[in-house]
């Protein structure tokens, strides 16, 4: 990979859509961030290749069709048909993993797909997009280490205790009356039933993915699911990155999926094009709740934004018209 510049802009987000009609044409959206003090912010350059059969491939040139206005990456997802163009791959490093390199289809693999090198603008950010990856594994596996060793040092530290615990209560008599002790078993039982924690251990233990069981539904509720105190379950966010509970999101885009269910519904018996474009709708509001449930310190997307407050005026207008003997559909 060619080496860049101090002053050279790094690659933010990559779109790869291959054309329906003539696969061998591939296209894609790259949004670089430049870190220039002067002229700096997002450049989007849009590329066309022919991906020859028997050939190296090449660059060509073409017109126009996706930044001919602002380029939202967040409103694109792998499957999407613009026209004759299919989605086929979106990277967008602000909410990239390591796992998601999986997604990455095998003609646009370097390692795979020698023929890429013959179009270092593309094969470049690819590799860049692989390095980020790499760097971002090794954060995780840093982490997990930390995480396991914490883990076991704590181990170590309840085997300590559990082995110098003393069974004979030194502040009682050595024969107390029947009574007394019957009194005490009754309010230890009372007192267990009452309030049963979870072991140390098993507090430490707890993954994101334990936490993200509970994420549909409010903080203390998921506090009792995981027999945890509600601060132990708030500093087990503050340790995963997660300044707020994710409920009120998730919840928020629940209703705006079932929403769209029912505007589905409603819509394939009139328009089948609209029909098809609220489900596109409905398929990116999935999509992003999916990767907020995975990375729960993510804000919904401003686009996403926009569109719920657009349902608020529109349900809101409705009630108005029908107050006055009118309806008016919500989409």
């Amino acid at each position: 990979m060619a080496s860049l510049s101090q002053h050279s802009p790094s690659l933010k987000a990559l779109v790869a859509f291959r054309n329906l009609i003539r696969p061998e044409l591939i296209r894609t959206v790259h949004l670089y961030r430049s870190d220039c003090k002067e002229g700096g912010g997002e450049v989007e350059v849009e590329r066309e290749f022919v991906f020859h059969k028997d050939k190296d491939y090449e660059e060509i040139s073409f017109c126009k069709v996706f930044t001919l206005h602002k380029f939202e990456v967040s409103s694109y997802f792998e499957g999407l048909v613009n026209g004759v163009w299919l989605c086929i791959f979106v990277f967008d490093k602000d909410c990239w993993c390591s796992g998601d390199i999986d997604r990455l289809p095998t003609v646009l693999t370097v390692s795979r797909n020698r023929k890429l090198e013959t179009i270092p603008s593309l094969s470049n950010d690819i590799q860049m997009i692989t390095q980020l990856t790499h760097a971002i594994k090794k954060i995780e596996e840093r982490n997990s280490e930390s995480e396991e060793a914490s883990k076991r040092k704590e181990d170590k530290n309840n085997r300590y205790k559990s082995h110098h615990m003393c069974d004979v209560d030194l502040n009682s008599l050595p024969y107390g009356s029947s009574e007394n002790e019957e009194s005490d078993q009754s309010a230890t039982d009372v007192s267990w039933k009452k309030k049963k924690r979870a072991a140390t251990k098993d507090i430490a233990s707890l993954g994101l993915e334990d936490l993200a069981k509970y994420f549909d539904v409010p903080i203390i509720e998921a506090s009792k699911n995981l027999k945890v105190g509600l601060t132990v379950l708030k500093k087990k966010c503050r340790e995963f990155g997660i300044p707020r509970w994710p409920h009120r999101k998730i919840k928020s885009l629940d209703g705006l999926i079932s929403d769209l269910q029912e505007e589905v519904k409603r819509q394939q018996e009139e328009d089948e094009e609209a029909a098809l474009a609220v489900a596109q709708r409905q398929k990116m509001i999935e999509s992003e709740k999916e990767r907020i449930e995975k990375k729960p310190f993510m804000d919904i997307q401003r686009e996403t934004k926009k569109f719920r407050q657009d349902i608020f005026k529109k349900r809101h207008r409705a009630r108005v018209l029908e107050n006055q003997g009118r309806t008016l559909p919500l989409f």
